[in-house]
């Protein structure tokens, strides 16, 4: 990225992305806390026979929904950088964590795009005028059948953007490069294991001024995720992602409305 022109061609490009349906090694998602709010925990999905197991209860459920929007800017050096958020220190579970804005659908909610711009602007005063949604991304389940969808939205005028946190859910916004969800660097990983099956969760150390951060879990995953799309290439590391089925009646297609 190095001008306003590279801005809008990446517009274009990520307009054109379409998410296939959810296939069946999506695996791993994010959980909201009792305000709605979706925040950084691991979640599995259930597995196809389990579903199998419970069919008669399972045909009558349908999962909660949920949305999270990456949102993208240019920064002073041409880079797109996203904006992260760390959970308040007073919330009762998962305080001080990074996430991205987002939260449950409402009732009033027209579709995904819309649920991640109102609570990004609920959190964080962004006015949801000032961004353009450009794709949605593959949905990621949590193991509580919570169904995330990762929208991408674009801020061309940062400048206009004059954040408003709302003290009880959000202690501090910050902003990172998209890019460094791609490398190597300040990266670490831990193996877990779930139902015999391994993987990794990722951690990204990131210090901006005097203030240092954690970004883990699916929050890091979403990321690395969406940094693969943008940037049009793999991470330089393995994910050993997890591959567990989802069950047919938590599919659906994630497309623009």
């Amino acid at each position: 990225m190095d001008s306003a022109h590279g801005l809008g061609e990446l517009i274009q490009r990520l307009r054109l992305y379409n998410a296939p349906p959810p296939s069946d090694d999506d695996g791993d998602g994010e959980d909201v806390d009792e305000r709605g709010k979706v925040f950084s925990s691991l979640g599995l999905a259930e597995t196809a026979a389990a579903a199998a197991a419970d069919a008669p209860l399972l045909e009558r459920f349908r999962p909660k929904r949920a949305a999270v929007l990456i949102c993208l800017f240019e920064g002073d050096l041409g880079e797109l950088r996203v904006i992260l958020t760390k959970r308040s220190s007073n919330l009762s579970t998962h305080s001080g964590e990074v996430s991205l804005p987002g939260g449950k659908a409402e009732e009033g909610d027209k579709d995904d795009a819309d649920t991640a711009t109102r609570e990004a602007k609920e959190e964080i005063g962004l006015d949801p005028s000032l961004v353009t949604v450009v794709a949605l991304l593959e949905p990621f389940l949590s193991r509580h059948l919570l169904r995330v969808v990762p929208v991408v939205g674009i801020l061309s005028d940062k400048q206009a953007f004059k954040p408003k946190l709302n003290a009880n859910e959000v202690e501090t916004i910050f902003d990172a490069p998209l890019e460094m969800f791609l490398k190597d660097q300040n990266r670490r990983s831990e193996e877990r294991e779930w139902m015999g099956e391994k993987f990794l969760v990722h951690f990204f150390n990131f210090e901006t001024g005097n203030k240092k951060f954690v970004i883990w879990g699916l929050t890091a995953s979403i990321l690395i995720h969406a940094a693969s799309i943008v940037y049009q290439r793999p991470p330089s590391f393995p994910e050993q992602k997890p591959k567990y089925r989802i069950p047919h009646y938590v599919k659906g297609n994630c497309t623009m409305p």
